[in-house]
């Protein structure tokens, strides 16, 4: 047992210097992302990922990763955005996980809807989907509080003017970077669908 003792002094002294390294890592990230945002992310999308217009959307409490693939997607032009173009040309993947990852610390408060009734129909739709029209139930991939997962956007706290233009733009299929099945819903939309949608889950 003795002869061991050694050997699990080293490996635990190993472990430590692991979790040391990645913990600097993790912090040079973060001020590194600080960096990027403050230098140019902030005029759009607001110092605290809390945006500065409905034209850009809110980044506080988005998924890292899902903030990763799209800017991944504006720098290879599958997400058209001339405005995104030349701000993501020279951003590695690092950095743009490490953005995603520094924007998800963030979060927004949450805001009564501004129309009540439109929200309540775009609650029917969203959670029922709408069987006469076959468009599916939302709440089946955004989840009961429209907080996504890793692959799929946060839509709680998000403008509803951006959720609305997003969904207009899918269903015309203007943008096509993201899952074909948004399409397929999107296009079944009525605009006033899109729009009671988007003003329920901007409140949730």
């Amino acid at each position: 047992m003795k002869a061991c003792r050694p050997l699990i002094l080293s490996g635990l002294a190993a472990v430590t210097a692991l979790l040391a390294h990645t913990g600097a890592w993790a912090q040079a990230d973060e001020a590194r992302a600080k960096r990027i945002a403050g230098g140019s992310c902030f005029l759009c999308h607001g110092a605290q990922g809390e945006s500065t217009s409905e034209a850009f959307p809110r980044l506080a409490g988005q998924h890292a990763q899902y903030v990763a693939k799209q800017l991944e997607a504006f720098k290879s032009g599958q997400r058209k955005s001339s405005a995104m173009n030349e701000m993501v040309a020279k951003l590695t993947p690092d950095e743009m996980l490490a953005l995603g990852k520094y924007y998800e610390k963030m979060s927004l408060p949450r805001e009564e809807a501004k129309d009540p009734q439109l929200a309540a129909m775009g609650r029917y739709v969203y959670h029922n989907g709408n069987k006469f029209s076959g468009v599916p139930a939302c709440v089946s991939c955004h989840g009961t509080n429209a907080e996504g997962a890793a692959n799929l956007p946060r839509l709680a706290t998000q403008f509803s003017g951006y959720i609305h233009t997003q969904l207009k733009s899918f269903n015309k299929r203007d943008r096509t970077n993201d899952n074909v099945v948004m399409h397929v819903v999107a296009e079944k939309m009525t605009e006033l669908e899109m729009a009671a949608v988007a003003e329920y889950v901007s409140s949730k």
